[in-house]
């Protein structure tokens, strides 16, 4: 006996379309370009609290401090460097300034510690969890962060922290 192959019918439906006022506003919505703020902009206890304007201000002023501490250690190195050809017979000279270089070289190592903490606070910004304390999940509070951008917890948690490491370091 023969195989008949089966056909389907397409069955088309009469779509209506339903018209919505809201469509529009949700399509502004989606197609909002990125916040931009002004230079002179000051993040306002009156916002709300970490919303994309505080985002875009703190991201701004990091990278920048970023920027400026990079300069100012490739700028210290590259002169630290252009002074080893001035080596002095004066011992007392000599002793000078390598007390200077050393000064100089824990100055530039506490910077690069500084673009490792603004890197990880940009991190934070990224993950949503910037301008919150890592141990509480608290606000931090704009004030300290515009004093300390860098910051990772509240005054609170961070004198805990300081008082738990000062009595760790007494052991």
């Amino acid at each position: 006996m023969p195989k008949t192959a089966k056909v389907k019918k397409k069955v088309s439906k009469s779509k209506t379309k339903v018209v919505s006022k809201l469509k529009p506003k949700a399509a502004k919505v989606l197609t909002r370009g990125p916040i931009k703020i002004s230079k002179t902009y000051i993040p306002k206890d009156t916002e709300k609290y970490m919303c994309e304007k505080h985002k875009i201000y703190f991201r701004m002023r990091l990278t920048e401090w970023k920027k400026e501490l990079i300069k100012t250690n490739n700028e210290a190195l590259y002169n630290g460097s252009m002074d080893d050809n001035n080596i002095s017979a004066d011992i007392i000279d000599q002793a000078s300034s390598y007390i200077d270089k050393n000064v100089e070289m824990k100055a530039i190592n506490r910077q690069i510690k500084l673009i490792s903490e603004i890197d990880k606070a940009l991190m934070r910004i990224r993950e949503d969890t910037f301008g919150y304390c890592l141990d509480t999940a608290e606000p931090i509070g704009l004030k300290r962060l515009m004093a300390r951008p860098v910051a990772k917890y509240t005054i609170a948690a961070q004198e805990k922290h300081e008082k738990d490491e000062k009595v760790h370091a007494d052991d």
